[in-house]
């Protein structure tokens, strides 16, 4: 799970940049807060369904999402500083993953997008990988899984 501070903003993100889907939202108005949770469909996993009940087994059913939680009034309050995102002192959390086909490419869409980097492929030691930040500032890793892999073995 993960917090963010803006629905809109992240959602616009993790949907319309990273291309994931919104599988279910769930409000609770009595404890002000949402749970928006956000995952890869495949084909074979076909529709979202329109039935709540329904849509709610269909997502709780994925072998992957991610859940973002926003506690109401966050998004307009000018005193929040913000959620921790686990990479700078004292660390925690650390960052999600991704895979891509093409981790290059990959960038230069997430360039194209304004997406702010950590870490660009030809940065660092490690080559070819990048690390992405959300709108709450998380980490998010590209790679490809077929280069790595080709590195282990």
């Amino acid at each position: 799970m993960l917090r963010i501070r803006d629905p809109k903003a992240s959602l616009a993100f993790y949907v319309d940049v990273l291309g994931m889907t919104l599988l279910s939202q769930f409000d609770f108005p009595e404890m002000k807060f949402s749970l928006y949770f956000v995952g890869y469909l495949r084909e074979e996993d076909g529709p979202l369904p329109d039935d709540p009940k329904a849509r709610a087994e269909f997502t709780f059913l994925q072998k992957g999402a991610i859940e973002l939680t926003h506690n109401w009034g966050t998004e307009n309050d000018p005193n929040f500083a913000g959620y921790h995102n686990g990479n700078t002192e004292p660390r925690g959390f650390g960052h999600i993953g991704i895979t891509v086909p093409d981790v290059i490419a990959a960038c230069e869409y997430f360039e194209r997008m304004k997406v702010a980097f950590a870490k660009r492929p030809e940065d660092g030691a490690m080559k070819n990988i990048a690390f992405i930040k959300d709108p709450d500032g998380y980490w998010i890793e590209v790679l490809s899984a077929r280069g790595l892999a080709s590195k282990v073995a």
